[in-house]
């Protein structure tokens, strides 16, 4: 800490001491038909400076003095917008674009929105949606920058797992979470990727370059199909069209560099570049846990090209973004006790994971009631492996021989091979139509085609003691192309000035089988303003989720054959949608000018849910949140689940130069498998509580923010371990009958966060660490298959402790 202090010391010497200064710009636009809007008035309240916006609904504010600024943007007939904590820095401008929305009250009442944290948006959105910013993901601790890290202090959702980023929303499998961008599904956008899951151990998307974007966790409008769960819904922001602006960051998780500025300054055509390496070797040089020896591997980019076109407001924009990592975890080259919470005790591990998607935007304002936009994308995502089992020496007792903390290794052989791919060819294309001051329409199509192309080939021991091999089994051999059609209409209307309704429809057809069709899925959204800044909100919605892709092409052994191996099967084709009705009630009341008290409860009917055709307690709800796939037997769509809660969220928004955010979950998440017993879901920690606070100390050119995060939720299920069934799989098999009727202690983690910034003449640096975990509370993670010398083989996998992510960022 002292190091700390004294390199901030020393980068503040070098501050002058004339008053810094940026410009801030941007476009003001109609919300509905994204129309430019003319002569609305933009100023800085707390800098008394201003402009009118021109026939492009453009503006220039410059010499705004660096700090946190209010803006406030008004225009007749439109609701006056009140932007406060606007960051103006001297290393970079200020691009503030902005929407604003019709008044429909009568034109000598003035109303006044106040664009803080939680409002989505999306306004089809009447509960369960909150929107978030780049802002918020850097102020967070123990966030990291990344999306889904941030997401986890919302109430309703929670992460408990260190090692990797996948939320749980509302008790449902991360894997029911939609990643979209820019109008478009993406495959899981984390390094480390595995087939079936939604997270990972480091998002590859950097949140420098999004926009500002929308979260939801339940009753969802109706654009947004193929989910059960929540939705990520992105956007990207464009580069600086008039300046060069460059951003260097080094720390722990990598190295990077971003680019932007303008392509032509006639045309406003812009360009935006992000580069970041990281090879994690310098986590295990200075002697910190990252749960394995191994040297984890990754690197990932970004580009956007932007083109306005002569029409007013129309843009072409091309995009992509993709990572690569790679992981060798060679048990036969570490300790006998060293930690791997990665992968398996009993073998070398080689992985590699990549995932890309490429896409090219129009947008269009047809007029000043009409905004159409069209997005066609190409994303794919490639998994690969191989496996080695590590036969040891052993002594005259049948005892592993061990020399320098090392066991001796007699040979290794293969067992596995496997590689994965996706490839995804996408139209998103909708249109939104302001049919009256009141009234909007959205209507839409999505389309995915998807060609899977799947090979895995495995051998176990037979028996489990022996050290034969069984001869290899080809589990995946698949090479498939299919469709996804998902074609949606949504309306709004403000049926009196406090009242306003939602509705939509939404429809998911998947042509890989005839059981994968939901025709009609209704979405209904009522809200209703009260006196004193009060607001109820109730909404229901339908909706269905196709399974992992990999899932429908996973071969079972024939066992009514009398050959030797049985024959391998594809039985799992046919497996339809799960399905899944949200019903959720708001409570929302501002108290005083900046902060919010929301309660919301909800309901969720789970049906048609792939449990196994035999009689055991598997569920497609208890996956998708590890470092494994799954291999079930037969599937049936006859599984049920019911997840039910209330959520409390207490949030002052950043003012008088601190904020807080406090959030808590009850709730209750049980499902049924093809057994009928009613169990706990493996996520059903039944409670979950976050506290956040930061504050920020303002100086004459710098600033020091100083964050705090405590989080508890409750621990995950598991069940008594079948010692058969494990030793035959070489991995933990937990016996379906007593499956979830143990719970692991509650999880319990505090982070703090440092953060000094310092503004020179153009330039700003950026100094912080986020402490996680810093009291190193030890989280039991999960049960491991690790075989010892005394033939047990169950071992406790423990969280990541205490972990310092130390970062240097420019700006210039």
């Amino acid at each position: 800490m002292n190091k700390f202090l004294l390199l901030i010391g020393f980068f503040s010497s070098i501050v002058a001491h004339a008053q810094l200064s940026q410009t801030i710009r941007g476009r003001v636009v109609d919300k509905e038909s994204r129309y430019p809007l003319f002569g609305a008035t933009v100023q800085v309240i707390d800098a008394s400076i201003g402009s009118l916006t021109d026939t492009l609904g453009a503006y220039r504010i410059p010499n705004v003095p660096v700090g946190r600024r209010t803006v406030r943007i008004t225009l007749v007939g439109y609701k006056d917008v009140l932007l406060n904590n606007i960051i103006v820095d001297a290393g970079r401008e200020t691009i503030l674009d902005v929407e604003l929305e019709e008044n429909i009250q009568q034109l000598n009442v003035v109303t006044v929105k106040a664009q803080r944290t939680g409002e989505a948006r999306n306004d089809m959105a009447v509960v369960s949606a909150r929107q978030f910013s780049v802002d918020e993901a850097d102020r967070y601790a123990g966030s990291r920058g990344e999306p889904a890290r941030m997401a986890s202090n919302f109430a309703g959702v929670q992460g408990a797992d260190d090692s990797r980023n996948d939320i749980v929303i509302r008790g449902n499998s991360p894997q029911g979470v939609l990643w979209r961008l820019e109008g478009v599904s993406i495959p899981n956008p984390n390094h480390f990727a595995i087939a079936g899951t939604s997270g990972g151990p480091v998002s590859i998307i950097n949140n420098r370059y999004l926009a500002n974007s929308d979260f939801f966790t339940g009753a969802f409008p109706a654009e947004f199909g193929n989910t059960v769960a929540g939705v990520f819904d992105l956007r990207l922001r464009n580069g600086n069209n008039e300046r060069h602006e460059k951003t260097v960051q080094f720390g722990f998780l990598g190295t990077e560099a971003m680019l932007e500025g303008p392509l032509s300054r006639k045309s406003g055509a812009s360009y935006m570049v992000s580069y970041r390496y990281a090879n994690l070797g310098l986590f295990n040089k200075i002697g910190l846990d990252i749960g394995t020896q191994a040297v984890p591997s990754y690197q990932d980019g970004f580009f956007r090209l932007n083109f306005p076109l002569k029409k007013s407001g129309s843009s072409i924009a091309i995009w992509a973004l993709g990572g690569t990592s790679t992981v060798d975890i060679l048990i036969s080259q570490q300790k006998a006790d060293d930690r791997n919470i990665f992968g398996q005790n009993d073998r070398d591990q080689y992985y590699t994971s990549r995932m890309g998607v490429a896409g090219l935007t129009y947008t269009r304002p047809i007029n000043k009631q009409t905004f159409w936009k069209t997005t066609l994308a190409v994303s794919g995502n490639v998994q690969d492996a191989n496996h080695d089992y590590l036969f040891l020496q052993k002594d005259g007792a049948g005892n592993p021989i061990v020399q320098n903390s090392r066991f001796v290794v007699d040979s290794l052989r293969p067992i596995l091979d496997y590689r994965f791919q996706e490839i995804r060819y996408t139209l998103s294309s909708f249109v939104n139509h302001k049919t009256g001051p009141r009234s909007t329409l959205k209507f839409g199509l999505n389309t995915d085609v998807v060609h899977f192309t799947a090979f895995d080939s495995v051998r176990t021991f037979e028996p489990p003691t022996s050290t034969r091999f069984t001869p290899w089994q080809t589990r995946w051999n698949a090479n498939e192309v299919f469709a996804l059609l998902q074609p949606y209409a949504s309306y709004r209307t403000r049926l009196t000035d406090n009242l306003t309704l939602t509705a939509g429809l939404n429809a998911l057809i998947l042509t890989l089988n005839t059981k994968s069709t939901s025709p009609l899925e209704p979405r209904v959204g009522l809200s209703y303003e009260l006196p004193n800044r009060q607001k109820l909100s109730v909404a229901v919605g339908l909706h269905s989720q196709m399974q992992p892709t990999y899932t429908y092409f996973y071969q079972t052994p024939n066992l009514s054959s009398s050959a030797y191996p049985p024959p391998m099967v594809e039985e799992n084709r046919n497996v339809g949608l799960t399905k899944s009705w949200h019903y959720v009630a708001g409570y929302n009341r501002l108290l005083g000018r900046n902060m919010r008290l929301l309660l919301e409860t909800y309901y969720q009917r789970l049906f048609n849910v792939p449990v196994e055709r035999m009689q055991s307690s598997f569920s497609m709800l208890n996956t998708g949140a590890a470092f494994t796939r799954i291999f079930p037997g037969p599937l049936v769509n006859a599984g049920v689940g019911r997840n039910y809660g209330i959520e409390l969220t207490l949030e002052k928004f950043f003012s008088d130069n601190y904020y807080f955010l406090i959030t808590s979950s009850l709730f209750d998440a049980k499902y049924q498998g093809s057994d009928g017993v009613w169990r706990n879901t493996d996520f059903n920690g039944k409670y979950a509580f976050n506290a956040l606070f930061a504050k920020e100390i303002p100086f004459r050119r710098s600033s020091l923010s100083l964050g705090a995060k405590f989080t508890a939720t409750g621990g995950r299920w598991y069940g008594p371990v079948d010692e058969e069934a494990s030793r035959r799989n070489q991995e933990i098999v937990f016996a379906s009958a007593t499956r979830n009727t143990l719970q692991f202690a509650p999880y319990r983690r505090f982070d703090i966060k440092i953060d000094y910034k310092i503004n020179r003449k153009r330039l700003t640096h950026t100094i912080a660490v986020d402490l996680v975990n810093v009291l190193g509370i030890k989280n039991l993670l999960s049960l491991s298959y690790a075989p010892q010398p005394d033939g047990t083989f169950i071992k406790q996998e423990y969280q990541l402790g205490f972990l310092p992510v130390f970062y240097y960022r420019v700006n210039f």
